[in-house]
C-alpha cells in the first residue's frame, strides 16, 4: 500500500518549503529631510512602506544634516526589530543648492551590501551626462540561482531625462567591466513620461532600444499620487536572463499606498507625490528542488521513503 496523494503532498510541502519572494523597491521620498522625518504620521507610513521591502532604493533624500535617515532606521528597528535594517547613503549629489542623496535601505537578515561606488561621469562621448550620478550597489542574495545582483538607482533631472536614461547604458558597461556581471537592475524616478521623454525619442535611447534590457514597469503605469496626473515616471529595468527568469509574474508594479493604508490624497501627499515601484524575485524558482530537511523533518523524510517502498 502507498500513502494517499494528499498525505504525500503534505509531506512534500513540509520537506520542500517555499521561501518568501525577495522584494526590491524604489521610492522617491520627495524632499525627505528633518522636517518630514519629524512628522509622526509620515514616518509611520514610511515604515509600513519600506518594511515591505528587502531592499529599498530611496531618492530625493535631501538630508544635509544626516538626521532623517538615522531617524528612519530607528523607526524601522522599533517596528521590525533591532538591527533589522541597514542603510547606506551616497554623498550629496546635484548642482547648486538642490542636492540629494541616494540611499539603500536593506534587510540585514536577507541580504548584504558587498560593494558600492559612485559612477564617474567622464565618458568622453557624453561628458557630464548626469546631474546626480548613479550610486551603484552590489548585493548578495539568498539564492544559488542568483547569488548577487547589482542595483543602479537614478533620479533624472526632468529636462535631461532622455540624456540621462540613455547614459545609463554607459553605466551598465562600466558595471560589466568592473564586476563582470550581467545581472543589473536600474530603478528610480526616471521622469520617463508626460512630456519629459518624447515618444519618438524612445527608439534612440539605448537602455530602451537594446532588447537585452527589460522594462518591468510599462508606459501605461501611473506612479503618481495625485488623482489629476497619470504618468509613468518611476521605472524598473532589468538586464540579465537569470534575474529576469526569477521575476514573479505580475509583481512589478507601483504600490498604491494611499489605498492600501486608507489615506486621503492630502495625507498621502505629505508622504510623497510618487508611488513606490517594486518587483519580487522568486529566488528558489530555478532549482525547483527540495531544501535540506532539518532534524525535525528527518523522521518525516524517512517515513516517506519507507512508505513509498511498500506494496
Amino acid at each position: 500500500m502507498g500513502l494517499p496523494p494528499h498525505c504525500l503532498c503534505a509531506l512534500l510541502l513540509l520537506l520542500c518549503p517555499a521561501g518568501a519572494p525577495f522584494r526590491i523597491c524604489a521610492f522617491n521620498l520627495q524632499r525627505f529631510a528633518g522636517p518630514k522625518a519629524a512628522k509622526v504620521a509620515v514616518m509611520d507610513t514610511l515604515v509600513k512602506i519600506i518594511s515591505r521591502c528587502d531592499i529599498a532604493v530611496l531618492q530625493e533624500v535631501m538630508d544635509a544634516q544626516e538626521q532623517a535617515v538615522p531617524a528612519l532606521i530607528t523607526a524601522l528597528h522599533r517596528s521590525a526589530g533591532p538591527d533589522s535594517y541597514t542603510a547606506l547613503s551616497s554623498p550629496l549629489l546635484g548642482a547648486g543648492h538642490y542636492q540629494e542623496r541616494y540611499v539603500f535601505v536593506y534587510r540585514s537578515g536577507r541580504t548584504q551590501l558587498l560593494d558600492s561606488y559612485m559612477y564617474l561621469d567622464e565618458n568622453p562621448a557624453r561628458p557630464d551626462a548626469f546631474v546626480r550620478e548613479p550610486f551603484v550597489g552590489r548585493f548578495s542574495l539568498p539564492s544559488k540561482a542568483l547569488p548577487t545582483l547589482v542595483l543602479v538607482p537614478q533620479h533624472t533631472v526632468p529636462k535631461k531625462a532622455e540624456t540621462e536614461i540613455d547614459a545609463l547604458y554607459d553605466v551598465f558597461l562600466d558595471v560589466q567591466a568592473r564586476w563582470g556581471t550581467e545581472d543589473v537592475m536600474f530603478l528610480g524616478d526616471f521622469n520617463a513620461d508626460c512630456g519629459y521623454v518624447a515618444k519618438k525619442r524612445w527608439g534612440q535611447i539605448r537602455l530602451r532600444r537594446e532588447p537585452s534590457f527589460h522594462w518591468l514597469i510599462g508606459d501605461a503605469a501611473d506612479t503618481t499620487v495625485r488623482n489629476s496626473t497619470h504618468c509613468a515616471y518611476d521605472r524598473i529595468v532589468v538586464h540579465g536572463e537569470r534575474c529576469l527568469g526569477l521575476v514573479v509574474p505580475g509583481s512589478a508594479q507601483p504600490f498604491d499606498f494611499p489605498s492600501t493604508f486608507g489615506l486621503t490624497e492630502t495625507k498621502a501627499l505629505e508622504v510623497s507625490d510618487h508611488y513606490p515601484v517594486e518587483v519580487q524575485l522568486e529566488l528558489n524558482a530555478a532549482s525547483r528542488g527540495c531544501w535540506p530537511a532539518g532534524p525535525a523533518l528527518l523522521p518525516l523524510a524517512m517515513l516517506l521513503a519507507g512508505l513509498e517502498g511498500w506494496v
